[in-house]
């Protein structure tokens, strides 16, 4: 499924209103002068306030499931848009999918 290229400074939220931050493991190819996310790629997540009963269950990392097929950075599948991933809570329990709201829109992959 085509998405556009994800990007450091893309805007991505968990499904609960924290902000997810990419930690980019390479800085050779930028898009709009950022460097691009890859599979390998750490998405943290900060400002979840989501709870289960009195339990707090707030998402830690997102995780993309389905990365480029054709596109590879370093050997690694860079990032899409489209279809999202899936955040997690620190047990690693499934969150629901993280939302992006703005990433570049040049560079479209597949």
């Amino acid at each position: 499924m085509p998405g556009n290229l994800m990007h450091v400074g893309a805007t991505v939220a968990c499904p609960h209103g924290g902000q997810a931050t990419a930690q980019p493991n390479q800085s050779r190819v930028t898009l709009a002068s950022q460097a691009a996310t890859t599979a390998a790629s750490l998405y943290t997540v900060s400002g979840c306030a989501f709870t289960v009963g009195n339990k707090p269950q707030p998402c830690v990392t997102a995780r993309w499931t389905s990365p480029s097929t054709r596109i590879k950075v370093n050997g690694s599948p860079v990032l899409l848009s489209a279809p999202p991933g899936i955040c997690q809570s620190a047990e690693q329990i499934p969150q629901g999918p993280p939302t992006v709201s703005v990433v570049q829109t040049r560079v479209v992959g597949q």
